[in-house]
Parts: C-alpha cells; sequence; structure tokens
C-alpha cells in the first residue's frame, strides 16, 4: 500500500435526495421548515426519522434565528439523504457566533443542542465563506 492510499478518504455515498430552501430569519420559517422536513422525510419512506428529523431541524433553525441572523440575510435549510445517513444543515451568516452546549436555565432555554445532541447520532459546525452550517445527522437504518 502506498503512502497516497493510506490517507485518501473512502469515496463519499451517493445522494439519493438534496432537498435546498432559503428562508426568512422569522419564526414562521422555523415551523415551515420542520413540516417541510418531516413530509420530505414520510415522502423518502422513512417514518420512523420523520419526527426526529423535525426536531432537529426546528432547533437549529431557531438557534440560527436567534443566534445567526442578520438583517436582509437568508437562513438556509439543506437536507441530505444517502443510503447511510440522512444530514440536515442549517446556515446563516454569523459564522463568528459558534454554538455550544450548555446547561439550560431555569426557563428551558438554551436545550436546543442538548436535543439535537440526544436524537443525532453526530452533529457539527463547519465554516462557509460567509457565516456557519450547524448540522445533524441521522443513521439510516
Amino acid at each position: 500500500m502506498t503512502a497516497a492510499q493510506e490517507i485518501s478518504a473512502p469515496a463519499p455515498e451517493p445522494v439519493l435526495r438534496k432537498d435546498r430552501v432559503d428562508y426568512a430569519p422569522t419564526a414562521r420559517s422555523v415551523a415551515l421548515s420542520r413540516h417541510r422536513t418531516a413530509r420530505l422525510v414520510l415522502q423518502r419512506g422513512l417514518p420512523g426519522m420523520a419526527g426526529d428529523a423535525a426536531v432537529i431541524v426546528s432547533e437549529l433553525a431557531t438557534n440560527a434565528l436567534l443566534h445567526g441572523a442578520v438583517r436582509g440575510r437568508l437562513i438556509r435549510v439543506d437536507l441530505t439523504l444517502t443510503a447511510a445517513a440522512l444530514r440536515v444543515a442549517v446556515s446563516d451568516p454569523r459564522g463568528e457566533r459558534l454554538p455550544r452546549l450548555r446547561q439550560p436555565g431555569a426557563d428551558c432555554y438554551g436545550l436546543g443542542l442538548l436535543i439535537v445532541t440526544r436524537l443525532a447520532d453526530r452533529w457539527g459546525v463547519e465554516p462557509r465563506t460567509v457565516g456557519k452550517s450547524v448540522f445533524a445527522e441521522l443513521s439510516v437504518r
């Protein structure tokens, strides 16, 4: 085995379905993205994942609205389905405001990423040219 073979990454999974929608940074957009996500996951024959995916997109979109919104800029929701995973990603223009897990306050504020952590198999943040993308992945079982 050559050195190049040792460090090469595995081939990415083929994408079965991709959906991308830009939303205005409003509370209504959170609800719209949640309903769209549930519907698309159901249509792909994954009823057991629809609820979790809807909650995840709702939490990530809410965080983008509260912590990443900039007047006049949109929030993007990407759904990517492969044979192995459903990836939910929400992008916003505030790359300097990175999400972090924290203990919720007495008013239950701050539970979003804890919920995502419980539902998703993994989550993370990726920088973008402008802003960031926060993603969560659910394994297709």
